[in-house]
C-alpha cells in the first residue's frame, strides 16, 4: 500500500502529473484543489494568499481522506502544494502535526507513510505555464507568494524531487521507479 503526495508551487503540473501517474498505475487519485473551502476558493480568486489559518483545516480534510484509503488498504495519489514542512507534518500526522516537529509514536493514529514528489522547476517556466491557464481560481501574480512559502523537502522527510522541466512521461516514470525501486523509501 502506498500514498504518494505529488507537491509543489501552483503552475508546477501536480495534477497533471498525479493524475496520469494514478491512471497509468490504476491507482485512486485527489486533487487537493477540489477539497479547498469556497471562502480560500474566493480569496484566491480575489489574489489574496492563504494563511496557516486558512491552511490547516484544508490539510486536515485531505490527511482523513489519506488516512481513510491507509485503513483500506488503498494505494492513493494527491496533489497538494503541501508548500511548507508543517503542511507536510500536517498531512502525515493529522492535527497533531501542527505543535509537533517529532514523529508521532505508533498506535492508532501512527504517523501516515508518504512518498512526497516534489515537483521542482525555475519560477519563468512555472510562470509560463500559468499564463496559458484557463479556468483556474489561482491567479499567476500569486505564484511569487508560493515560492516566498515554499520550504522544499529535506531529510529526514520521505522525498525525491523530479524536475519540472522533463517531459510528462519522464516524470511519470521517474516517479513510478522511486515508487516501485525504492520501495526502501516507504519502509
Amino acid at each position: 500500500m502506498v500514498l504518494v503526495v505529488v507537491m509543489g508551487v501552483s503552475g508546477s503540473g501536480k495534477t497533471t502529473v498525479g493524475s496520469r501517474l494514478a491512471a497509468k498505475l490504476g491507482w485512486k487519485f485527489y486533487d487537493a484543489d477540489d477539497y479547498h473551502s469556497p471562502e480560500n476558493k474566493k480569496k484566491m480568486a480575489e489574489g489574496i494568499p492563504l494563511n496557516d489559518e486558512d491552511r490547516i483545516p484544508w490539510l486536515c480534510a485531505l490527511h482523513d481522506i489519506l488516512r481513510r484509503e491507509d485503513s483500506s488498504r488503498q494505494d492513493a495519489i494527491l496533489a497538494c502544494s503541501a508548500l511548507k514542512k508543517m503542511y507536510r507534518r500536517v498531512l502525515v500526522s493529522g492535527a497533531s502535526g501542527i505543535e509537533s516537529n517529532q514523529p508521532e509514536q505508533p498506535g492508532e493514529n501512527a504517523a501516515l507513510k508518504i512518498l512526497f514528489v516534489h515537483l521542482d522547476g525555475p519560477i519563468d517556466v512555472i510562470a509560463g505555464r500559468l499564463e496559458k491557464r484557463r479556468g483556474h481560481f489561482m491567479p499567476p501574480e500569486l505564484l511569487k507568494s508560493q515560492f516566498d512559502t515554499l520550504e522544499p523537502p529535506s531529510a529526514p522527510e520521505n522525498f525525491i524531487t523530479v524536475s519540472l522541466e522533463k517531459s510528462l512521461p519522464e516524470i511519470v516514470l521517474e516517479i513510478e521507479n522511486a515508487i516501485f525501486q525504492g520501495e526502501d523509501l516507504l519502509d
